[in-house]
């Protein structure tokens, strides 16, 4: 008890110290002119490193200069409206809108919360968070906060539903049952990397299948583990005034509008097979690839025109939507959620923007592998530490295939020559670089989560999030790295053809 009480007030600090900060948009503006100071700082410093991929010279850019200031100002809109998540949020919330005024949303919780025995429903909320990245963003738009509506529909802290979701989302984003885009983009450039010790090697997209699998389910088991041993007992009862959703029976007006709201599903579905079952359906990419279809590729828009669909179904049957204007104001309901998210965005994409073009990532990427290389730990200690820096450098550089393209030229071959398999490097990378998702202000819907947050708790900021957050990423970083090192001391090969070895063709 005394433990528990120690943890507890230990990520109570952290809340205390996050939260007296600044409001969470002017602390992306403190952020940006920082990265502005460090990037006049380290251009008179001379700070410089060799891309090991291309060889290429790399130096901070020095973003305090007249050609620095002639780019912010040029590229201050475009950096915003580029922002990939505002686009995102902004289309999906808008079919969602629809099928949330429709009392679509709100019956199918409440047949989930009536139907699913309350131990599992966790464990299931994690689970489709965790599957749900093969589906481009639909994790963080549609999961996440329909994590938090149901715990509060059962009486459990919005915010502890909230963070599972979150958690099953974005660190458990490298694990899944079925191969997603990111598969094959890694791969290519672990291929890459592995051909500075083997030119005719070449790694698979389904290279840490087997592995990622059994990762999900793992994620899924710890995050609910985490989610009922620490963060509901951290949190506590919810006082917020946000009314839950009525766990009430669904009237038959209702039932009736699901079963029509079911038909039209089996439409979609139709359309899909129809689209993407043959080898030249009019759904495939223009090289016939399944993976890169605009289904996956724009997922999206896919959930816009089914949940506007739906929604639209939904709400005609039990006389929400009697006009188009009750589909309109629907709509334009749900924008009012977004007005804080908006304010916020602006000021995280220019942080992010005047991150990238001063080169402080790249260059910080470059000098700790090359600090980790020198040290020479050991198998074990370098899976580990691997996984620490790999973890470390997502706190500061977002994109998953960026700092890859820096660190797999270093650290493929480093293991190649420790006798292990590119496969095997990839596979330490991609732990390193999900478990700190969910506490990077460099993770694209950073901004978004913590507007969700403030949806039950006004006083939400950085410190609560980040409070909340870490239990989970201590938890991944500690059992996954440990389920790594068994099935690595157990030889049970990564995906198929993937083995943990490496031993090179004469």
């Amino acid at each position: 008890m005394e433990n528990k009480r120690q943890q507890f007030n230990f990520l109570k600090g952290i809340e205390r110290v996050g939260n007296a900060m600044p409001h969470p948009a002017t602390l992306f503006l403190i952020f940006a002119l920082g990265v502005l100071l460090l990037s006049l700082v380290g251009h008179w410093l001379g700070w410089q490193v060799t891309h090991p991929a291309t060889g290429e010279k790399i130096q901070v850019i020095n973003l305090f200069s007249r050609e620095g200031l002639h780019r912010i100002l040029l590229g201050m809109v475009d950096n915003y409206t580029g922002f990939a998540p505002l686009g995102i949020v902004m289309v999906a919330i808008l079919g969602i809108g629809i099928a949330e005024s429709s009392g679509l949303i709100g019956a199918i919780i409440r047949l989930l919360v009536l139907k699913s025995p309350a131990k599992l429903i966790t464990f299931v909320i994690v689970l489709a968070g965790v599957l749900s990245n093969v589906a481009s963003d639909l994790g963080y738009v549609l999961i996440i906060p329909l994590g938090g509506i149901i715990f509060h529909s059962m009486g459990r802290h919005p915010i502890a539903g909230l963070a599972a979701a979150f958690a099953g989302v974005s660190g458990g984003f490298s694990a899944n049952l079925v191969i997603g885009t990111i598969d094959p983009l890694l791969a290519g450039l672990t291929t890459e990397s592995a051909r500075i010790i083997d030119p005719n090697y070449y790694v698979l997209p389904t290279a840490n299948y087997y592995f990622m699998a059994a990762s999900a389910i793992l994620i899924s088991v710890v995050t609910t583990w985490v989610t009922h041993r620490f963060v509901e007992p951290f949190m506590g009862k919810y006082q917020g005034d946000v009314k839950p959703e009525k766990i009430e029976q669904l009237s038959p007006l209702e039932k009736k509008a699901l079963v029509w709201t079911s038909v039209a599903t089996f439409v979609w579905l139709a359309i899909f097979v129809v689209g993407l079952y043959p080898q030249n359906g009019f759904l495939r990419s223009a090289d016939g690839s399944l993976l890169h279809s605009p289904v996956l590729k724009g997922f999206i828009g896919v959930l816009f025109l089914v949940s506007t669909t739906l929604g639209i179904v939904y709400g005609v049957v039990v006389g929400k939507f009697k006009s188009d204007a009750d589909v309109v104001n629907g709509m334009t309901h749900s924008f009012k959620t977004l007005v804080s998210f908006l304010v916020l965005v602006f000021f995280a994409a220019q942080f992010v923007a005047f991150f990238k073009w001063s080169n402080l990532g790249l260059v910080l990427a470059v000098k700790g592998a090359s600090l980790l290389q020198q040290a020479n730990p050991g198998f074990i200690p370098l899976i580990i530490l691997f996984v620490l820096f790999a973890g470390i450098l997502n706190l500061f550089m977002g994109s998953s295939s960026a700092k890859w393209a820096i660190l797999g030229p270093v650290f493929v071959p480093i293991f190649m020559i420790l006798g292990y398999s590119p496969e095997l490097s990839q596979a330490i990378y991609r732990i390193g670089d999900s478990i700190t998702n969910i506490i990077s202000p460099m993770m694209s819907f950073f901004a978004l989560i913590i507007v969700y947050f403030e949806k039950y708790d006004k006083n939400a900021g950085i410190g609560t999030l980040v409070s909340t957050m870490l239990p989970y990423t201590i938890a991944f970083f500690l059992i996954w790295t440990l389920f790594l090192i068994l099935w690595v001391w157990l030889e049970i090969p990564l995906g198929p053809g993937a083995g943990i070895f490496y031993s090179p063709v004469n």
